[in-house]
């Protein structure tokens, strides 16, 4: 169920140059870390450097924007983050392809501007009384960009597809609480055997194992929507393309721009009310805000620490900022010699971040620390943290030095690892900060490696390339489950490679449990038993930063982070 985040406002990572594996020894750091008194400057620093850099690019402060075309076909331009991977549902794991795949397709529910569920392809569902059964009546006007009608059979295709072990989806997991899918997914069942029927075109009928109060909300996730053939799904032709949403795929140019047109087919066309939208990828905070400035960007999908005074001095107005569901976290590598076994430096590593000083320095947009992986604001639970949170900075760093002599390692004896992260500047930012607090605790030599969006999402598969991994969880929806699913064994967003049955075992009775109640305290129990081995060090929860133009209307920031084309308004300008 996982939406890999790639910013620190997003819900990224979330979430990646080749790697070099520079661990001999005596081999000293490529970064200066002497003095920790320099993280806590360094946000002061880097903030006035970029808002040079930006304002120095263009010092124009008035309306710079312009329409693209003309006033009865303008086009919408949004910036994102990176190259989106894929446009297919049932492959897509990252943030920047969920956001493009969400103006293409749409599944049984949809969601408001504000994040409510609504009905989508879907015009009506009933639950049954144990709340394990949902019968969905699909609109009779739903229908795919070729002309043809959505039917219910597309659905039944679409999730066996996702589950079937042979194709390996990474959002597989999505659909685990649908009747059988878990065994599915273990190859021990048949993809057929999945609790989903059609029983007419218009009437899908979907069996759950036990009932999943948030089910509606996962059906908004693009690992639900349907496809129109096996071909067309994997197809980034805009020749072959079909799809059901609210537009079709016209262009796409990858390094330049992903161009989308309306589709006309579409059941609810008259309410979409922008012709074209084109997706800027553009990895740089400061080369998007640039963009925005000379009226080249209508909507960014982030906004550059360092700017942030300007901005709320010039734009007050067009700057969005909102808490919402998602984490930034580092997987320390368990297949690694340094941390299969070694829980002292696995802890270690972890009481030596400064989260205060990150979020006073680096963190200027609401970003809070983090000490736990479950975010605040989670329906239905009560986030837990590490025993040692209200420690004073001292005594955690007293500890982080006794458990990391105790792993066996002194400063003539440094731990040497490597770090991956995905092109990012304020995740580099942070990632050097963190380097230079561990190299001034502990001695700890860092290398930090840099990869371009698409290259990192292959790089943190292989296990040989890293020790430590910066990643980025947002929940596809409201529910604590979502987050610490990705860390049971087995999973495809467990980078980690952390396995514990208890856990696991905790999670599946949980799955099991009714008593909403009882169900809280059995996930509050694994996220505690989680946070005790240490297979990730969560670092800081999101908030959302967009620059959004004055004329465009419709736009809202929900806890989820998504904002459909759809939904939105060009006015004359």
């Amino acid at each position: 169920m996982s939406t890999l985040l790639s910013r620190l406002a997003q819900r990224r990572p979330t979430s990646a140059l080749r790697l070099v594996r520079k661990d001999m020894p005596g081999r000293s750091s490529p970064f200066n870390t002497k003095n920790l008194s320099w993280i806590r400057r360094a946000g002061v620093a880097v903030c006035l450097f970029a808002i040079f850099v930006v304002q120095g690019c263009n010092s124009s402060t008035g309306p710079t924007a312009r329409t693209v075309g003309n006033s009865n076909n303008p086009v919408l331009r949004r910036g994102i983050g990176g190259e989106p991977a894929t446009l297919d549902p049932g492959e897509a794991a990252d943030t920047f392809s969920f956001e493009v795949i969400r103006d293409l397709y749409e599944g049984l529910a949809i969601e408001t501007p504000d994040g409510d569920v609504v009905p989508g392809v879907a015009s009506s569902w009933t639950v049954n009384a144990s709340g394990t059964q949902y019968t969905f009546q699909l609109r009779p006007d739903a229908k795919w960009s070729n002309g043809t009608r959505v039917r219910a059979k597309d659905f039944v295709d679409a999730w066996r597809r996702v589950v079937d072990p042979k194709r390996g989806s990474p959002v597989a997991d999505t659909l685990r609480p649908v009747a059988r899918a878990a065994a599915i997914i273990l190859g021990r069942l048949p993809p057929s055997s999945l609790g989903v029927t059609a029983v007419r075109d218009d009437l899908l009928v979907v069996d759950l194992d036990r009932p999943a109060p948030y089910f509606a909300q996962l059906l908004t996730h693009s690992a639900t929507f349907p496809v129109y053939s096996d071909e067309t799904a994997k197809s980034h032709s805009p020749i072959n393309w079909v799809s059901n949403g609210p537009y079709v795929l016209a262009n796409w140019t990858p390094g330049s721009n992903l161009k989308l047109q309306q589709n006309l087919s579409y059941w609810d066309q008259k309410n979409v009310r922008v012709p074209t939208v084109e997706y800027i990828p553009i990895p740089d905070e400061n080369a998007e805000y640039r963009q925005y400035r000379a009226g080249e960007l209508d909507i960014t999908q982030s906004v550059p620490s360092g700017a942030l005074d300007s901005v709320r001095a010039e734009r007050p107005k067009e700057l969005f900022v909102a808490p919402f569901l998602a984490t930034a976290y580092y997987a320390l590598n368990l297949r690694s010699q340094f941390f299969a076994t070694n829980f002292n430096l696995r802890k270690s590593l972890a009481l030596a971040i400064d989260r205060e000083a990150l979020e006073t320095g680096i963190l200027p947009f609401g970003q809070r620390p983090a000490y736990g992986f479950v975010p605040p604001g989670t329906w239905n639970y009560d986030p837990q943290a590490w025993e040692w949170r209200n420690l004073s900075h001292a005594e955690r760093i007293e500890e982080a030095r006794r458990l990391y002599a105790l792993a066996g390692f002194t400063i003539g004896r440094p731990l040497r690892l490597r770090l991956l992260f995905n092109s990012n500047s304020t995740i580099k930012q942070a990632a050097i900060a963190i380097a230079s607090m561990w190299k001034q605790t502990l001695g700890v030599e860092t290398e930090l490696m840099d990869e371009e969006y698409r290259v990192f999402l292959s790089s943190r598969r292989d296990t040989t390339r890293w020790e430590v991994a910066r990643l980025g969880w947002t929940a596809d929806y409201n529910d604590a489950g979502n987050f610490l699913d990705t860390l049971r064994s087995g999973s495809p967003n467990n980078d980690a490679h952390y396995e514990r049955r208890e856990f696991d075992e905790l999670l599946d009775r949980a799955a099991s449990t009714v008593d909403q109640s009882d169900r809280r305290h059995l996930l509050q129990d694994a996220e505690k038993m989680v946070l005790s081995d240490y297979p990730i060090l969560p670092i800081y929860f999101y908030s959302s930063k967009r620059l959004i133009k004055p004329y465009i209307k419709g736009a809202k920031m929900n806890p989820l982070n998504r904002l459909y084309s759809k939904h939105l308004v060009i006015e004359d300008h």
